[in-house]
């Protein structure tokens, strides 16, 4: 399964006329068999040994092009580094206040949400995003 996403998604790279590397190859593939959201430090530290040449700018460039063909989305959340979310289906997350562990989370029936905003305050609603905090369940039993 994991194969066949990196390959969709390569083959939507493609697409959009981007070039494969084999260092943006490895940052996708890291990105997709991750469920770690992980930041673009931490996707260089993690490939540094497998492509001693690349820099952590290499890193957050290709993670611009990613995210501008619409294959990863950023996540920020007031820190100071961004997270990089490999987008496969509407999800939201949970992030653990002490550790700040990331956890996707399906829902669905927030859409009426958006249609109703829409309706009462006359914008045009494009996207939303919700988190929930809290102790995640190692931390919790740390205490």
């Amino acid at each position: 399964m994991i194969k066949e996403e990196i390959k969709e998604a390569l083959d939507m790279l493609k697409g959009t006329g981007v070039r494969i590397t084999p260092q943006r190859h490895a940052i996708l593939e890291y990105l997709v068999e991750s469920m770690t959201h992980p930041t673009a430090d931490e996707i260089y530290k993690a490939l540094e040994g497998k492509f001693p040449n690349m820099s952590v700018a290499t890193v957050y460039n290709n993670l611009r092009v990613f995210k501008e063909v619409g294959l990863v989305k950023e996540l920020t959340y007031g820190d100071s580094s961004s997270r990089f979310d490999y987008i496969t289906n509407q999800h939201y997350h949970v992030i653990c206040e002490q550790c700040s562990k990331i956890v996707d989370f399906p829902y669905t029936g927030l859409e009426k949400v958006e249609q109703l905003a829409q309706e009462a305050t006359g914008f045009i609603i494009r996207s939303h995003r919700m988190e929930l905090y809290g102790i995640c369940p190692q931390c919790h039993n740390k205490e």
